[in-house]
């Protein structure tokens, strides 16, 4: 039995390279999402009271553009900004650069929801793991 998330992948527990906690995690959510909705409603007229025959393809933008800076930040940056932000970065398991098709298959999935809250016991989520990456404190 492990005595905490990431010990049978070889990271310490506390500190730079452990697994990453939930409220990290749901913290750098809500702030992409948020920075997402901002910039749906500046550029795109986004409007989160409309109904949706109203809306149109615009009630979608929140989080298209939320995918969007998932794929981008990812390979950049290292993460996120939220995970940035909250002092997180994605890696793989192996150390390596997460390349490009990571981010792609993480972001799908995640915006599925149903992957994102399915964890192991080292708190990766179904996302992560499909995509072989980690959340990790920087």
């Amino acid at each position: 039995m492990n005595e905490y998330p990431g010990e049978r992948l070889g990271l310490p527990s506390t500190g730079s390279g452990s697994i990453a906690r939930p409220g990290r995690r749901i913290g750098a959510l809500a702030i992409d999402y948020f920075a997402a909705t901002i910039i749906a409603v500046g550029f795109f007229g986004y409007d989160q009271f409309a109904l949706p025959a109203e809306a149109g393809l615009t009630q979608f933008a929140p989080m298209m553009i939320f995918a969007v800076l998932q794929i981008l930040f990812i390979p950049t940056a290292g993460g996120s900004p939220g995970h940035r932000i909250l002092g997180m970065r994605i890696v793989r398991l192996d150390g390596a650069w997460v390349g490009l098709w990571r981010p792609i298959v993480r972001t799908v999935l995640l915006v599925l929801v149903i992957p994102a809250v399915i964890w192991d016991a080292d708190q990766r989520g179904l996302h992560d793991k499909l995509a072989g990456t980690l959340l990790v404190r920087s």
